[in-house]
Formats: C-alpha cells, sequence, structure tokens
C-alpha cells in the first residue's frame, strides 16, 4: 500500500484575543503554523494556517471594544472561528461578546482552563474549586467578579450545558449543542478537564458552518488537537488503492477517544511539512560564550507571585531594576533605561525590570503605567531579547518597538510562549496571573542555557540584600 504525497493541511482558523499575551497563548495552543497580528487584519488566513489578531481591547470603552470585534470578523472568511476570553472573565467581555455572536448561527462557549485550575461548573467559573465571585482574583478590577458566565455576557442569551451531558456518550453533548442553538441561545458548557474541552471542540466542529467558538486557551488546545486529528485522518484517506487495501479506513471525524497528537509533538514537527509552529531555534552564544544581545526582563503584574520570580532570577545573577511609579506617569520624569552601561548594566546580560509597588497605585492608571514602562525601556529594548509579563505591558513594549507581527514559535511552560520577531529576536510573553514562582528563571533559562543560580554569592552589583520590590499593579490580563 502506497500512500499519496499531497499534504493535507487542517482547516484555517481565525483567532481574535483582547490582549497580547492571550493572543500568543492561543497561537502556541493550536499548534499551527501561524502569525500573532498586533494591528488590523488584512487577509484571512491560509488553508493550515492560523491568524490571531491581538485586538488590544482589554483597556478601552466597550463600545470601542465591540466595534474592534465585528470590524475583525470581517476577516473570518471560512474556516474556524475562535475568541480568546479570559479565564477569570475579565476584559469587555459583555460588549465583545455581543458583537462576536451577531451574524453567528451560535456561539458555543467553553471558558474552563484546567491548567490552571480554572473550571466550569453549573455555568459559574471555579478558581481551584472556589467560586470566582467569592475570591479576591478581581483584586485589581474596578468592579466585582460576576456570579457566572451568563451574567458576564451581558446581553447574549444563555444555556448552561452541564458537565453529565458534556460526559454522555456521544452523539449526546452534540445533539445538546444542536438544540440550544435552534432555540435562539449560546451554549455555555461546563468543563473541568481538558477531556471534556476535547469533547465540546469535537461536538462544536460537528455543528457544521455559521458556528463560532468562544473560550480560553484550553478551548484552543483542544480544537487545535481535534484539527490535528482531522488532518492525519485525511492524510490516511489518501491511499493509493491499486495493493489492494480497502477504501474509506479512518474517513470522516474520528471518535473522541482516538489518539490525539501531544502539545509537544505539534510543537517540533518531524516534517517540513507537518503542521506545527516552527522551530524555536535558540540563539547561540558567541565563541566566549556571551549571549549575543542582552536580555530583558519587563515585570507588568501585581501578582503576589512575581515578587518570588524576581527574586529567584536576582538570585541568578540577574540585575533588578524597580522604576518608581510616580516617574512612569510624568511625562517630565520618566526614566530611560541603558542595559549596557551604567546602573542597569548585568554581567551576564539579564536584566528585570519592574514597577515599584511600595504605594498603591490606581488600577485605572493601568495603561497608563504601562506606556510609561514601555518608554522607560523602550530604548534597551530594542537590542535585547524580550521577556514580558501582563499582556497590556507587552503589547505596549512591542508598540514602542513598531513590532506589528510575531511567529510563535512554542511554550516553555503554559502560557509562556516563545516567538519570533521578524528581525530575529526572540520574544516571550506570558500573562501576570501565570507561572510559579520558578516562572521567570525557567524562561531565561530557556533564552540564556547556560543562566544558574549562584548559591552563596553576595547580592551582584552592590544591591542589598532584600527581596525584589512588590510590583505595583496593572490590570494582568488572563
Amino acid at each position: 500500500m502506497s500512500r499519496t504525497t499531497r499534504t493535507v493541511l487542517p482547516p484555517r482558523v481565525f483567532a481574535l484575543a483582547d490582549d497580547l499575551s492571550g493572543a500568543a497563548e492561543v497561537a502556541a495552543a493550536l499548534g499551527l503554523r501561524g502569525r500573532i497580528l498586533l494591528g488590523p487584519a488584512t487577509a484571512p488566513p491560509r488553508d493550515g494556517e492560523s491568524v490571531v489578531l491581538d485586538l488590544d481591547t482589554r483597556q478601552l470603552p466597550p463600545a470601542d471594544a465591540a466595534s474592534a470585534v465585528r470590524a475583525a470578523l470581517a476577516y473570518a472568511d471560512g474556516g474556524v472561528v475562535l475568541k480568546k476570553i479570559d479565564s477569570l472573565l475579565r476584559g469587555n467581555l459583555a460588549a465583545e461578546a455581543v458583537a462576536y455572536a451577531t451574524g453567528a448561527r451560535g456561539v458555543v462557549i467553553a471558558p474552563a482552563l484546567p491548567v490552571a485550575g480554572r473550571t466550569v461548573r453549573e455555568g459559574v467559573v471555579n478558581l481551584h474549586g472556589t467560586a470566582l465571585h467569592t475570591t479576591d482574583a478581581w483584586r485589581a478590577e474596578p468592579g466585582a467578579a460576576p456570579v457566572s458566565v451568563g451574567a458576564a455576557l451581558g446581553g447574549v442569551p444563555t444555556r448552561v450545558v452541564p458537565l453529565a451531558t458534556v460526559r454522555a456518550p456521544e452523539p449526546a453533548l452534540h445533539d445538546r449543542l444542536r438544540a440550544v442553538v435552534a432555540e435562539g441561545y449560546h451554549p455555555v458548557c461546563d468543563a473541568e478537564t481538558d477531556t471534556d474541552l476535547d469533547a465540546i471542540a469535537e461536538a462544536a466542529l460537528r455543528l457544521g458552518p455559521g458556528i463560532r467558538l468562544m473560550g480560553t486557551g484550553g478551548l484552543a488546545a483542544a480544537l487545535g488537537r481535534r484539527l490535528a486529528q482531522v488532518a492525519q485522518v485525511a492524510q490516511v484517506a489518501q491511499v493509493d488503492l491499486a495493493a489492494g487495501a480497502g477504501a474509506g479506513a479512518g474517513a470522516g471525524l474520528p471518535g473522541r477517544d482516538a489518539d490525539r497528537s501531544t502539545q509537544a509533538d505539534r510543537h517540533h514537527p518531524t516534517g517540513t511539512e507537518t503542521p506545527g509552529p516552527a522551530r524555536a531555534d535558540d540563539v547561540a552564544p558567541a565563541p566566549d560564550g556571551t549571549p549575543p544581545r542582552p536580555l530583558l526582563v519587563v515585570v507588568g503584574t501585581a501578582e503576589p507571585t512575581a515578587v518570588a520570580q524576581i527574586a529567584q532570577l536576582v538570585a541568578a545573577g540577574a540585575r533588578h531594576v524597580p522604576l518608581p511609579a510616580h516617574t512612569l506617569t510624568d511625562h517630565s520624569t520618566r526614566p530611560t533605561l541603558n542595559i549596557r552601561t551604567g546602573v542597569g548594566r548585568a554581567p551576564n546580560g539579564v536584566t528585570v525590570v519592574s514597577i515599584d509597588g511600595t504605594h498603591a497605585v490606581d488600577p485605572g492608571a493601568a495603561r497608563g503605567l504601562a506606556v510609561g514602562l514601555a518608554h522607560a525601556v523602550a530604548e534597551a529594548a530594542h537590542e535585547s531579547d524580550l521577556v514580558l509579563t501582563g499582556g497590556e505591558t507587552a503589547r505596549r513594549v512591542l508598540d514602542a518597538l513598531a513590532i506589528r507581527e510575531l511567529l510563535p514559535l512554542d511554550q516553555i511552560h503554559h502560557g509562556a510562549v516563545r516567538s519570533r520577531t521578524p528581525d530575529g529576536r526572540r520574544v516571550v510573553t506570558r500573562p501576570g496571573s501565570y507561572g510559579d514562582t520558578d516562572s521567570l528563571l525557567r524562561i531565561a533559562r530557556a533564552l540564556r542555557p547556560g543562566l544558574a543560580p549562584h548559591p552563596g554569592l553576595a547580592p551582584p552589583f552592590g544591591q542589598p540584600a532584600a527581596p525584589p520590590v512588590q510590583p505595583a499593579p496593572l490590570g494582568e490580563p488572563t
């Protein structure tokens, strides 16, 4: 039995996100070759490609955010359409959901993100088993957390699809989704595991044209797994029957228990025609062991773990530069960071910059602080590889550098997405609320494999032996 050489590509995917770290998370989760756009779309994706558009609407007025969604949907020309939402239901979710649902036959909604402990039961988001609206996860937000997904979606008519239906034997879930859509509602699906999300993605794709998807990076990963299966099955179906093999083996969509490609397999394709993100070839050190460019880490998050994350980088020899918040919002006193000479220099080439959060900062000042932080690091960032935490911070820094497109490479850990810029630099984006205490160190080591802690050494560069300053809140994304 011989096989044809024509490569069967998965369907194209057009995805929208309200901030940059979320867009990068989706691009990596989908596992397709594609692009992250930091600006208006100009054409729909090609077959086998994903185009993920950062709408940059997290901090916009609701009406402007809705307009951005409507404008972007003009490029949803066939294929699969996905709207990435915040797993904690932050942002202009209600306004954007109404715009996104307009013109769709139905929207299948699945906000669970099991890898981060964010699940949905009875239409309520739970954070590590506790209802979102009873936690402090919205501490940096101006209002209270919504009591349910339906409440967060505002004027979008929804019906909850319970976990029992999600896990029922086929075709129960598909039939329920179809019935809810036929009644004029948009299904909100309970989910607690990636297997639940796999079932939802499969059932949603079976609904056919006019159906759009809405969810987190968890749903994007499930969609990517499903599309990889479809391409594999179609490839196998292209068999030369001259050897007498039976036709039709594997034709159509496989069941939800079929073998799935792992995320790692799709992130590291074995052939040039295999769909998946581009390879993450690390920047090679110079002959003397010095990295070819500095590594600049910009922390724009209020998460408590950020302090410990910075501390681990400092212990590995990084230079920490906390910038007072008032200097970032006052144009006359904004600092400019130089990481090659003077106060910002780090012998191992790694500098971490954060906002001095000694004094409380109004969450409403998030965008102004992010703009100020981007201005402060822009000169240094022009010649550096970058690690950017918090979607607002990431977008403002890349805007300052006039970078309009990223090529996703891989994930260093969940949500920490390594991409390549058009000029060949590496950029890692990560949602502010993601990552254990070793997150930044893991990212830095992935970009600079020689970086290692130096136990027993005094704090470098004359720094006092004190923990890093608490970062100020920037309304961290995702």
